[in-house]
């Protein structure tokens, strides 16, 4: 079993940068995937960003690349989501997911079965 705390998030202006963690615990190792999923009012849950313990390759969605990066400390399995040049459009509710086992593409959400709480990232003037 693996417990996922995240942390972080808030609001920003348009432009402005966040930062949220995601900390796992319990059965884990180097074969963790770990990253967020968001979903704002209306829509559907979209992968952001995720990023596999043992060789730190990451991957991001479309709408992220260039402007969120994911980092990861393996010793202390917690997984960083650094968040820059914000815009209204990323305005949702980020929650961090986690899997072991590796193979952690594609990056869906039936395919995570350990998730985190939850958190608000609202960007708005």
């Amino acid at each position: 079993q693996v417990h996922v705390v995240e942390s972080g998030g808030g609001s920003v202006q348009p432009g402005g940068s966040l930062g949220l963690s995601c900390a796992a615990s319990g059965d884990i190792d180097n074969t963790m995937c770990m990253g967020w999923f968001r979903q704002a009012p209306g829509q559907e849950r979209e992968g952001v960003a995720i990023i596999y313990a043992g060789t730190w390759f990451a991957t991001y969605g479309d709408s992220v690349k260039g402007r969120f990066t994911v980092t990861l400390d393996n010793a202390k399995m917690r997984a960083y989501l650094n968040m820059t040049s914000l815009k209204p459009e990323d305005t949702g509710i980020y929650t961090c997911a986690a899997r072991s086992g590796g193979v952690c593409w594609p990056f869906l959400p039936p395919r995570y079965n350990y998730w985190g709480q939850g958190t608000q990232v609202t960007v708005s003037s």
